[in-house]
């Protein structure tokens, strides 16, 4: 799973040398990152199912915040722009 993320950060460096890797792959991490936050604090929800043969027993029941596509594209419009602006300062 992880692997892909970090993919898409090294494919994105050539075109975009003047951005860091640490940065590109903060920002293909940032959902997975932020997820566990959100557990925490209660507003999304998944369950350990032992015994399902799986290497990683997790069901994920409810994360509409983290992963849905919609708002994805909001998470990544924000953190760009965050980007922007520390790049601006």
């Amino acid at each position: 799973m992880f692997i892909g993320h970090f993919g898409i950060g090294f494919i994105t460096k050539r075109p975009m040398p003047q951005i860091s890797l640490g940065t590109l792959f903060l920002a293909v991490q940032f959902l997975d990152l932020l997820w566990p936050v959100l557990l925490l604090l209660n507003i999304e929800q998944a369950a350990i199912k032992p015994g399902t043969g799986h290497a990683q027993p997790i069901e994920f029941t409810h994360y509409p915040i983290s992963h849905s596509l919609a708002m994805v594209l909001v998470w990544a419009m924000l953190f760009g722009f965050v980007y922007w602006l520390f790049k601006k300062m």
